[in-house]
């Protein structure tokens, strides 16, 4: 750039273009500082959470309710509250003791969130676990206490297909819901079939969570503990992780709903559910899957084969039979483990079973058959000692998609 000071030798119209580029550059520059103060504005503005990277673990802390859409209603209490509260404390106990573990909220105030936009910010977050927090209500008249813990999948028994229906009624305040749902009716029975069908790939870690909070709330807390469940809630539906559904108590019951209105209660429900969350945590830190351990409770109301499994892996158990016809087998898989089970392990509860490896996890299945219905009811029965188990399916001895294998299986009949 030439120093104005020599234009005085230019003529008039050199003057002129020396002057206009040196206006142009003065305001090129200018601009740019502006912007880069606007970027480091907005840099500023950015939530803490947002920013942090080196958090190799997300956690997605969803708030039951909100806003026009209070929940289940006590005396005194509402759920949406309630709900909030323990979320915001889990949260802080989280973020106040994990460096590496960044913290998002579907609300983290008192606003209303639609159930798929509630999932839809879990996805968006590639988060590694969904914690949904409501608290339970039945009608007037019942009491009830105690807590419980939901997975995705059917419900099998009356009190859980309620405690379904009563959660996912907060679609009917949405204007668009037979749109934004498919036409989900939340109140009908029929409308819950489309779960039966449903496996979820986390299923596994899912269920060990919900133990593990289970647990927690029974030896922390001192609750009593109404076990892990299977239920068609709309918020797990569509999340791609593992996801649990914690109900804290019943509102409905009086001195549950003064007990989790209380900051003795608040601190004690959250400080139950971080516990359960770092055990989680570290269980998963270096097999990336969990061991889904099988109840100790109850007993299988049919004849069991008392016979002592022997843990060899599912393909070369199957690789003959499945070659044959290379037609989809169901199995149902019942517990996984780091380690391989010693023969007659007491955690099989005396069922024959088989066992295949699978990143670094040794999965232990009984059944086999070609019959989606058959295999249905096996897990039904299985369900009432080996909570959680669920289908897989398997073609010449390789597991594969069970959607794919129930959609064969239909149709060939």
């Amino acid at each position: 750039m030439e120093n104005p000071k020599s234009l005085r030798f230019l003529s008039l119209f050199d003057k002129k273009v020396v002057l206009l580029q040196h206006y142009s550059t003065k305001m090129r520059i200018k601009g740019l500082l502006q912007i880069i103060v606007c970027l480091c504005f907005l840099w500023l503005l950015l939530p803490m959470e947002m920013m942090a990277e080196g958090k190799d673990f997300v956690v997605v802390i969803d708030a039951g309710h909100g806003g026009k859409d209070p929940g289940a209603v006590g005396k005194k209490a509402q759920e949406k509250n309630i709900n909030l509260d323990v979320a915001l404390e889990l949260g802080r106990l989280i973020k106040n003791n994990c460096d590496d573990v960044r913290v998002v909220y579907t609300r983290n105030t008192d606003v209303f969130i639609s159930l798929d936009r509630r999932a839809k910010i879990a996805n968006d977050a590639k988060a590694d676990l969904f914690i949904s927090i409501h608290t339970n209500a039945l009608p007037k008249g019942r009491i009830a206490r105690g807590t419980e813990t939901y997975t995705l999948g059917m419900a099998r028994a009356d009190d859980n297909l309620e405690v379904a229906k009563r959660e996912n009624s907060v679609i009917l305040v949405e204007d668009d819901y037979k749109e934004r749902y498919a036409g989900f009716n939340p109140k009908s029975s029929e409308s819950y079939i489309m779960f039966e069908f449903m496996q979820d790939k986390h299923m596994e870690q899912s269920v060990s969570l919900a133990r593990l909070i289970q647990g927690q709330f029974k030896s922390h807390a001192g609750r009593i503990d109404k076990g892990v469940h299977q239920a068609g809630f709309l918020v797990l539906r569509d999340t791609s992780m593992p996801s649990v559904l914690v109900e804290l108590g019943f509102i409905s019951t009086p001195d549950e709903e003064t007990y989790m209105s209380s900051k003795k209660g608040v601190a004690a429900l959250s400080r139950s559910i971080y516990n359960a969350f770092m055990a989680y945590k570290k269980s998963h830190a270096v097999a990336g899957a969990t061991s889904s351990q099988a109840s100790s409770d109850n007993s299988l109301g049919m004849k069991v084969v008392q016979t002592t499994p022997e843990p060899t892996p599912a393909k070369k158990e199957v690789k003959t039979q499945e070659n044959a016809t290379q037609r989809p087998v169901f199995k149902v898989q019942l517990l996984s483990t780091s380690t391989k089970l010693s023969a007659g392990s007491s955690k099989l509860k005396g069922v024959k079973a088989s066992c295949y490896e699978e990143n670094g996890m040794y999965k232990y299945t009984t059944g086999e058959t070609e019959d989606y219905d058959e295999i249905l009811r096996l897990k039904r029965q299985m369900e009432k000692t080996f909570k959680g188990a669920f289908i897989v399916a398997f073609r010449g001895g390789k597991k594969m998609d069970v959607q794919e294998a129930i959609r064969e299986s239909r149709n060939k009949k």
